[in-house]
């Protein structure tokens, strides 16, 4: 038979320490959710969404949050009025209705994320339009600075942003001081000498480089002290990649950081497999960055999959892996979630332009990632798979501070993890310490 001792003070103590350790190490905290920077714009438009069960959605906010979302990200440019999208000669003038995010758009927005009780990532470009492997220039507003003057501007911005974001009830809580940084930042303006970081490129690049950057997580730290620093590259596939064998290039840029002492908290990554192939090459970098960086937490803060047809530009075919219909799309995150789920140091998931809907607008409706179906409007079903990411295996999904242990009819080992039939040893039993002896 089982004995169980009544609780003394010792005990409750023990058992209070043992429901502690248990639910923080079944349970540290992660986050789910996606970039949303175009919501507004949808709203404007018109857009109309639906849940998957073609029932209305008054506010995508509230509904992603009933799925299990906890976490929003959104993306700032200095002067999205000044954009410039080409990457390579000529350098000519291109408008993009969605490089729009500037300070204001992203206080309203951040703040109804907060309000929301979610948490906000905020990304910061440091240019006026996409800031990505192929193309970091420098705001235009900056192009006359030295670098001297460069790096007291990006310091200096960067606190003006988050101070106007903390009154404005929108402070962030992870920061991303750059987008897919992979080969530096703030390269300089088209058809100028642009100061890019690959592998290879000079010690002087790399030093201005990492001395932007520095006055960029100093400022974070400075005005936002709580909040996390992330920073952000994609380089993590070995095939499509091709300066990435080994993840040469992963490793190198965050051996930079090291070796230039960046303050930073968390390493972002992106992932496509449509552009980054095989799910099993972003295996390869989380294990590697997690042998190599065992303090840094790994969150996946870009990624995404079709639900239709293949998204334009693609370069490598995943179809006959996950369909391009909602239900590879679904698939398609069970096997994320799983993948990352085998790593204790990713602690983020989040996809990119999940929000796109060109249900009841005018818009195109060419994009076809999203986790809304443009035909319908209907959510898809990977929508509600991502709060898998979330899920523990061990039956402790959360952890509550109360004045005593929480009544519970399970049984749970040491590790956390719960029992069906206990055998001779210690156990946590509706919320006290049991041993259970030979019978």
């Amino acid at each position: 038979m089982n004995i169980l001792r009544q609780p003394t003070g010792i005990h409750k103590l023990v058992c209070g320490l043992f429901m502690f350790l248990f639910c923080t190490t079944a349970s540290a905290q992660k986050y789910v959710g996606g970039d949303i920077s175009m919501l507004p714009y949808y709203e404007q438009k018109g857009a109309t969404y639906y849940s998957h069960d073609r029932e209305p959605i008054n506010d995508l906010i509230t509904y992603s949050k009933e799925e299990g979302w906890n976490a929003m990200r959104v993306r700032l440019f200095v002067n999205p009025t000044k954009q410039t999208t080409n990457s390579s000669d000529p350098y000519t003038w291109s408008s993009d209705d969605n490089v729009c995010q500037d300070l204001e758009w992203v206080k309203t927005l951040g703040k109804r994320i907060k309000d929301a009780g979610m948490k906000f990532m905020l990304d910061i470009h440091y240019s006026d339009t996409w800031a990505d492997p192929g193309k970091q220039w420098t705001p235009e507003a900056w192009a006359s600075l030295s670098d001297d003057a460069l790096a007291t501007k990006v310091y200096d911005y960067t606190i003006d942003v988050l101070t106007q974001l903390k009154n404005a009830g929108a402070e962030p809580d992870f920061v991303q001081t750059g987008n897919e940084i992979s080969y530096g930042m703030l390269w300089g303006r088209p058809n100028s000498t642009l100061y890019q970081c690959w592998p290879s490129s000079s010690t002087t690049n790399w030093t201005r480089f990492t001395k932007l950057l520095s006055k960029a997580t100093q400022a974070v730290r400075t005005t936002t002290p709580s909040a996390k620093i992330i920073l952000h590259v994609e380089r993590v596939s070995t095939s499509q990649q091709k300066d990435n064998t080994g993840y040469a290039a992963l490793t190198n840029f965050y051996n930079q950081m090291t070796a230039a002492k960046i303050d930073y908290d968390i390493i972002g990554l992106s992932y496509y497999p449509y552009f980054h192939g095989a799910m099993s090459e972003l295996d390869g970098a989380i294990r590697k960055l997690e042998a190599s960086y065992p303090s840094k937490k790994i969150m996946l803060v870009e990624t995404g999959y079709p639900c239709a047809w293949a998204v334009p530009g693609s370069t490598y075919d995943t179809s006959k892996t996950w369909a391009y219909n909602d239900a590879g799309q679904k698939a398609y995150t069970d096997s994320l979630v799983t993948i990352l789920n085998k790593h204790s140091n990713v602690n983020g998931l989040f996809w990119w332009w999940p929000e796109y809907n060109a249900k009841g607008t005018s818009l195109s409706g060419w994009y076809n990632a999203p986790l809304f179906d443009s035909r319908t409007g209907y959510a898809t079903s990977a929508l509600s798979e991502m709060k898998k990411f979330l899920s523990t295996t061990n039956g402790i999904n959360t952890i509550k501070s109360t004045d005593s242990c929480t009544e519970d009819d399970n049984y749970y080992n040491l590790s956390g993890q719960r029992i069906s039939k206990p055998a001779k040893g210690v156990y946590i039993h509706g919320g006290k310490v049991i041993l259970t002896p030979n019978t």
